[in-house]
């Protein structure tokens, strides 16, 4: 990518856009803030011996899919290998971290969403 933001202007991100992935920076934001309307995601890429950090999914649930390298992630007191071709999952106030333990860079594409109130009953359009 050529260094330059190709997403559509902030008021135009309610229609469906498609980008490559983007080369370059270790953490790189791919649906920010007011990009979704809610669902945020980007790409990291981790060297061999880093990780991303400890964290909390809060109230958001979470789905890391590993494009390329391997490495361990930790969550909810457990622990899974991940790789090329492999993906993660991590419910609301989940505690976490990815850890690249192999050789080579580790790249992965992490989705957050917010988590429904399933207590509150959705508003019926039919009855306004």
């Amino acid at each position: 990518m050529s260094g330059t933001d190709d997403r559509p202007a902030a008021k135009q991100r309610s229609r469906p856009f498609a980008l490559a992935l983007p080369d370059g920076p270790e953490h790189v934001a791919l649906l920010g803030p007011g990009d979704g309307a809610g669902l945020y995601s980007g790409l990291v890429t981790l060297q061999p011996g880093e990780e991303c950090g400890w964290h909390s999914t809060q109230q958001h649930e979470e789905l890391i899919i590993c494009l390329a390298g391997s490495g361990f992630i930790k969550a909810g007191g457990t622990g899974w290998r991940l790789a090329a071709g492999r993906y993660a999952y991590n419910p609301p106030h989940t505690r976490h971290n990815v850890l690249n333990t192999g050789t080579e860079p580790m790249r992965y594409v992490y989705v957050v969403a917010p988590v429904r109130d399933h207590a509150k009953p959705e508003p019926d359009p039919g009855s306004e």
